[in-house]
């Protein structure tokens, strides 16, 4: 959990490096409290819950997420693979799970 929060503090920082566990760490948290709002809103009946809990992280998860990519020596702007289908979301994610690369441009 102290990932998930720190991560929360830090999610203008669009500048930096965030290790290999603190990014998984930090989704795990996501994808549970987002697997939690959906089953809310469906108790409620509404998609008010889990539309709210995403607008509100999705500037953290950006963040996360391009300072993960800095970790690995690449932009964030690799990000926009999401977008490719298929192949683009298993290429951003073989890029996440890769191990740091030491000293680069975005230390």
């Amino acid at each position: 959990m102290d990932n998930f929060i720190n991560t929360l503090k830090s999610y203008s920082d669009f500048a930096s490096r965030t290790g290999r566990n603190d990014y998984w760490m930090f989704m795990l948290f996501y994808v549970v409290l987002s697997v939690g709002t959906g089953v809310v809103d469906s108790i409620l009946g509404i998609v008010l819950v889990n539309l709210i809990y995403s607008l509100v992280m999705l500037v953290p998860l950006v963040a996360a997420t391009t300072r993960r990519l800095h970790d690995t020596g690449r932009s964030g702007l690799w990000q926009l693979l999401v977008f490719v289908p298929v192949l683009g979301l298993l290429a951003l994610i073989w890029f996440l799970a890769q191990e740091s690369d030491g000293e680069n441009e975005f230390s």
